[in-house]
């Protein structure tokens, strides 16, 4: 317990709950934020520090590792990737990343967990995976000792995965799609994905090491819209056409869900790499039941309190 613990992304859709998590287990984690308005979202009866600094001006990180033992890496510039123009969110991940590990190294950080994505160089990843291993390589490249998580798809509500397949489900009876709708994926649940980092932390084997992580089952994006619809009683028509670009299979999207463009144009570039564990040490090291998708659909359902996707009259999730 008096281990000092950092998470870098604090306040995104896994940091917060990987805070209030921590919280629960009786750990007062140091929450690193650019300004301590971005914090409100946590709730406020779970014991947390607060320190601010931005990850790209290496002088305001002077202090904000002073003290610390551990750190979770959390951060990614997906919102900055633009549907239109070329963006430079790549190498603002790198020198965000670069910063943060000299930092860390200078204070004397023994430990980096860092959550990156699924995928193989050589399949032609997108920018967007491919960033997330580059950054990875820098994270590594110093002292402090990297445990490297990649997943493909965490599910959760408030996730950006989730929220484009609810609000495709719920509002479109018939979906062109890319023809990439019919690649392999292994989605996992948030709290899957939370249960391995919390055990990370707690397992000393973990570090230096990487690690695939991924849900019960693996499964095609033509498979995911079957079963949220099945959760939700509905039926559904997914057509695929050679023709619907990521370009354009980024914008209709972007124009019916709340996930913000940037988002979902690197999450459409990506539907064409296939994203599934190429091994499963990890659930020797750290087991957990792992969470099936259906499962996890109605639990993200029954957490959403506004917008497409609440469960009609009778049909009741799990608790």
């Amino acid at each position: 317990m008096s281990e000092k613990i950092l998470i870098a992304g604090a306040t995104g859709f896994v940091g917060s709950r990987l805070v209030q998590a921590l919280c629960r287990r009786g750990y007062n984690p140091t929450c690193l934020v650019r300004s301590r308005a971005g914090i409100k979202g946590l709730p406020p009866d779970i014991a947390y520090s607060v320190v601010e600094a931005d990850l790209l001006d290496r002088q305001s990180l002077q202090h904000a590792l002073e003290g610390i033992g551990f750190a979770y890496y959390l951060v990614h510039s997906m919102r900055s990737h633009g549907v239109f123009r070329s963006s430079d969110f790549a190498d603002r991940d790198r020198r965000a990343a670069e910063n943060f590990v000299r930092a860390a190294e200078k204070h004397g950080v023994e430990r980096i967990v860092y959550l990156g994505g699924l995928g193989e160089l050589g399949d032609r990843l997108s920018k967007h995976l491919a960033g997330r291993q580059e950054v990875a390589g820098i994270l590594s490249s110093r002292k402090p000792k990297l445990t490297e998580l990649r997943a493909a798809n965490i599910m959760g509500a408030g996730g950006a995965p989730f929220e484009m397949l609810r609000y495709l489900v719920e509002r479109l009876p018939v979906m062109i799609a890319p023809r990439w709708i019919d690649t392999r994926c292994q989605p996992i649940d948030i709290r899957d994905a939370i249960q391995y980092l919390i055990g990370c932390f707690t397992e000393e084997s973990t570090a230096g090491a990487r690690f695939d992580i991924g849900g019960a089952q693996i499964v095609t994006y033509r498979e995911m819209i079957r079963i949220y619809a099945g959760v939700r009683g509905l039926k559904r028509i997914v057509l695929s056409v050679p023709v619907l670009t990521p370009r354009l299979a980024s914008l209709w999207v972007a124009l019916i869900s709340p996930v913000p463009a940037g988002m979902v144009s690197a999450l459409i570039e990506g539907l064409k790499n296939e994203v599934v564990c190429s091994e499963n040490r990890i659930r020797k090291i750290i087991g957990i039941p792992l969470t099936p998708m259906d499962i996890s659909i109605r639990i993200a359902l029954k957490e959403t309190d506004r917008g497409p996707g609440k469960f009609r009259a009778g049909n009741r999730p799990v608790s």
